[in-house]
């Protein structure tokens, strides 16, 4: 569905920041909405009738320096737009949504909330094309499989899913490397990182050097189960 969605890089695009929450290009993501504040800003994207006509959103990290009860944090300059693909109002104003990403932008101008908007919006620069080849990533995509297929990773649910995903031919590598990214790479910081590389052969080597690092963890984890434990590591 991503690639049939137009973006209008010119219209400010709405932002929904969220706390510890990095939203990748082709992966999905349930919200349950139920700030006043949000609520319009998903009444205002559903104003089309049709699937098509629906008004993308952006999905925004909060930056470190915010403090904790700034109701408008400022915000890491990197976004993921996303389309939303399922909703479901509930009878009080709420919203049960799932929104996909579509691609990574950067935030070229802000506005904050102004007369009877409550939220903020941007306007974005996309700061990649994802239609170019990316020489290598075919080579990685193979490599990850491999290592996801291994018997220490085969350990983790996740790690299972995910190779269904990339197994299929009509993903992209750039697609299957995202979905990657988003099961398995569990710190913020480098899913950050991840969002905000415009380079996708350089996305692909930070997911494949955490790769090593969890395996080289499971790996050590593994030893507790004989008298070669290194101390302090465990299954928990």
């Amino acid at each position: 569905m991503a690639e049939m969605i137009s973006i209008n890089f010119s219209q400010p695009v709405a932002l929904f920041p969220l706390p510890g929450v990095v939203l990748l290009p082709h992966t999905a993501l349930p919200l349950h909405i139920f700030e006043p504040r949000y609520r319009q800003m998903i009444r205002h994207a559903l104003d089309g009738s049709t699937s098509a006509a629906i008004r993308p959103i952006a999905i925004a990290s909060i930056s470190p320096l915010a403090k904790m009860a700034q109701r408008n944090p400022p915000l890491r300059s990197v976004v993921c737009v996303a389309h939303i693909v399922q909703h479901r109002p509930i009878s009080d104003g709420r919203f049960d949504i799932v929104v996909q990403g579509l691609c990574r932008a950067a935030i070229d101008r802000l506005d904050e909330p102004e007369g009877q908007r409550l939220y903020r919006e941007a306007i974005l620069r996309p700061i990649e094309d994802p239609t170019l080849a990316v020489p290598g990533l075919k080579k990685m995509r193979s490599e990850m499989r491999s290592l996801l297929s291994g018997l220490r990773f085969q350990r983790m649910q996740s790690a299972r899913a995910v190779l269904s995903w990339i197994d299929r031919k009509e993903l992209s590598h750039q697609g299957a490397l995202e979905l990657v990214a988003f099961a398995l790479v569990k710190n913020e910081e480098l899913r950050y990182q991840i969002l905000s590389e415009s380079d996708a052969f350089e996305r692909a080597k930070i997911i494949w050097a955490d790769l090593h690092k969890t395996d080289r963890f499971i790996a050590k984890a593994e030893l507790q189960l004989t008298k070669k434990a290194p101390r302090g590591v465990s299954w928990n």
